[in-house]
């Protein structure tokens, strides 16, 4: 700008905006591996904490950690009869939003209850939360961070493994388990699908079952057709009538897919001719459309034996 300046050029403070500059790169936390997520499920399920048991709740769920934090003691939500969701109340987005869970998250969500009222809560607190709040929201942060830390490192997963890359783990396992992408941007609770996308990871494995399921589908969509196997034996004596059932026998089996040549006709009525039996059967080979044509063409065309 200051070489402009020197050059007479005039310089305006409102030049170069913020707009002008490229966005910087925002690197989003990596879903965990298979393996690690495994295995730091198994690790989770060996520790009977309330802390441990809100990890469990957002692996199972993909919620955020203050959406965990906030959740009201009576989160649970009955949708029909065997049908239960959990009810994430406000959050990141100012939207609420029911995720379904399973039976083995119900049974989180009551032990949660349990943990929680075996310790007192002050009384001035109005609202019962399934975090109870004997700590205020920003020591429930720290303490699920430094659990979840405590449990990665137990289970042996490499790097850092905060709150958040559970809820990328849930996203990566629900598209590999068929859940579609409007269905879990609803789950998520996003309003774009493209933030979605960013807490996929598609890996190799992946395109190789899509690779192959599409193949499947291909495979049964195009089937080829099974033609009969014409019969081999030779016969014990050749004439004329034996070489017209040859005949018929051989473009029996393609006029189902397509009508015979007048060329075809042709001999077949030469034979006919020879062996002095009706045409009725070489009539049958051709559509009563084309009966006409080819009768004429033969007739035309039929050499004089």
């Amino acid at each position: 700008m200051r070489d402009l300046a020197d050059q007479g050029h005039p310089v305006t403070p409102d030049l170069i905006g913020r707009e002008d500059f490229p966005p910087s790169d925002h690197y989003l936390p990596k879903p965990l591996s298979l393996e690690e997520d495994q295995q730091l499920q198994q690790q989770l399920r060996l520790v009977d904490t309330l802390e441990v048991n809100a990890l469990r709740l957002m692996r199972a769920t993909g919620i955020r950690i203050s959406e965990c934090i906030h959740l009201p003691l009576d989160c649970l939500q009955q949708i029909s009869e065997q049908q239960v969701a959990l009810r994430v109340p406000l959050g990141k987005l100012h939207s609420e939003r029911l995720v379904p869970v399973d039976d083995e998250t119900q049974h989180v969500v009551a032990r949660m209850v349990e943990l929680g009222a075996l310790i007192p809560v002050p009384e001035h607190q109005s609202q019962a939360f399934l975090l109870p709040r004997y700590w205020q929201p920003e020591t429930w942060y720290r303490a699920l961070h430094n659990t979840l830390r405590d449990m990665a490192r137990a289970a042996g997963c490499t790097g850092r493994v905060n709150p958040h890359r559970l809820r990328h783990s849930f996203a990566t396992e629900m598209v590999r388990l068929g859940v579609s992408l409007p269905a879990l941007m609803q789950m998520m609770g996003h309003r774009d699908i493209r933030m979605t996308l960013h807490y996929v990871q598609v890996v190799q494995l992946d395109l190789q079952r899509e690779f192959h399921r599409a193949r499947e589908k291909t495979a049964s969509l195009y089937s080829i057709p099974q033609l009969p196997v014409l019969s081999t034996t030779v016969p014990a004596r050749v004439d004329l009538a034996t070489i017209r059932q040859a005949v018929v026998a051989t473009h029996r089996a393609p006029s189902k897919y397509s009508s015979p040549s007048w060329k075809t006709r042709l001999a077949i009525n030469s034979a006919d001719s020879r062996s002095g039996s009706s045409t009725s059967t070489t009539n049958s080979l051709t559509s009563p459309q084309n009966e006409c044509t080819l009768a004429s063409q033969s007739a035309v065309n039929r050499p004089n034996f």
